[in-house]
């Protein structure tokens, strides 16, 4: 997209606005599925925690993607968005028993990361296949909340437990048909992925009946110039290499799963602000825009970059502004950073917001979400209007007092 483009939808549809540009995450699709070219049997399910919005979904289904979904919610907006049941995995952490069986009569995929709830399904459901997820007790990830593969996360059966899995296999008689990992997100060592995967084929051996082995995702997207990222183009040729060699000693192909959000939805987003105000204080100049940590949380919450150009001046000379929100608390998105000269009215663009951003947005200060939009064929269309007082109000139940 271009920044008249972006312009052009502030002016439409007014600011604050989330835009996704349907090219990028085609193109970042098609990167992908290169990159396993060589794997015959190739699964890419959509994380769709990282941007739910039911067109995105409908957009991802027409590449040619699967869904990788974390709560019966997820499941029946997957459904709602046309994608069959055999295509969502439903990969919950903590959920009830009655959650699980829902998802299950809905029949998608489940993907079961715990002793408890593996036996109970087992002993009431043995007919019914599942994926077990497994923790390999690697550490990967570039921030401790968004690392959970490692030997304190609450996600996943731990490798150390593969004998009471298999115990419970067999007094359930249960069916098991793949095997998954996810070690984080913001991989940025590509060996210590592989070391992790060369630990989910060892735990593989133990499971005739495998269709497929997923290795989730957390490939690390550039979120400033010269950031780095999870190298696709290497880890494609080295992990497909090896998973063929497994396949090979296996027995037979099986499918090779992974489950991509941010890696297809992050670099596809932008985050367009009004400046409010410009304050100078004693020491900071602040730009303080229409909107705050109620709509994208990611740098007060992960302590998360995002490159933020004034699109309005992109060639003035560069100052050093902090960029805050309108949130009644500490509401800090950049510290000092250099950008375009910037004056009250101009619009403000936040790169890399496509994933987990509107998602995690929230109505705190009774301030109503931003609308959404989607860029495609060279048009915005409206995804999700803006939200209004009486969105605020509809669920209230007011009493008489």
């Amino acid at each position: 997209m271009e920044v008249k483009d972006l312009l052009s939808v502030v002016h439409t549809y007014g600011s604050p606005v989330y835009v996704y540009d349907a090219n990028k995450i085609s193109a970042q699709y098609e990167r992908l599925t290169k990159a396993f070219a060589a794997v015959p049997s190739l699964r890419i399910n959509y994380a769709m925690k990282a941007l739910s919005n039911v067109s995105i979904l409908k957009l991802m289904r027409k590449l040619g993607a699967g869904l990788d979904t974390v709560s019966i919610q997820e499941v029946k907006l997957g459904l709602h968005a046309g994608f069959a049941p055999e295509q969502i995995i439903f990969t919950p952490n903590g959920v009830s028993m009655e959650e699980i069986e829902e998802a299950a009569s809905l029949g998608v995929q489940l993907n079961i990361d715990n002793l408890s709830i593996l036996e109970q399904f087992g002993s009431k459901h043995p007919q019914i296949p599942v994926c077990i997820r497994i923790n390999p007790h690697v550490m990967a990830g570039g921030n401790s909340k968004i690392s959970v593969g490692h030997i304190d996360s609450k996600f996943g059966i731990s490798i150390h437990q593969i004998p009471h899995i298999l115990r419970i296999v067999e007094n359930t008689k249960m069916h098991i048909n793949g095997i998954h990992m996810h070690t984080g997100s913001d991989i940025l060592d590509i060996d210590v992925f592989l070391y992790a995967a060369e630990i989910l084929f060892d735990a593989a051996k133990h499971f005739r009946e495998l269709k497929f082995i997923d290795f989730g995702s957390g490939f690390k997207v550039p979120y400033k110039e010269g950031d780095i990222q999870t190298d696709i183009e290497e880890l494609g040729e080295k992990l497909s290499q090896r998973f063929l060699e497994f396949c090979k000693l296996y027995g037979r192909n099986l499918t090779l799963a992974f489950e991509p959000g941010k890696f297809l939805v992050s670099e596809a987003g932008f985050f367009l602000v009004k400046v409010n105000v410009v304050k100078q204080t004693t020491s900071t100049v602040f730009a303080q825009i229409d909107s705050g940590f109620n709509h994208l949380i990611r740098p007060m919450f992960y302590g998360a970059t995002h490159f933020i150009e004034n699109i309005s001046n992109p060639e003035g000379k560069k100052r050093f502004y902090s960029v805050v929100g309108y949130i009644c608390e500490t509401d800090t998105f950049a510290s000092n950073r250099q950008i375009a000269e910037i004056s009250e009215g101009d619009i403000l663009c936040f790169r890399n917001a496509g994933a987990y951003c509107y998602t995690m947005a929230s109505n705190y200060n009774s301030r109503p979400r931003p609308a959404e939009v989607l860029w495609i064929d060279g048009q915005a269309k409206l995804i999700r209007k803006a939200e209004t007082l009486e969105d605020l109000l509809r669920n209230q139940v007011e009493i008489d007092l």
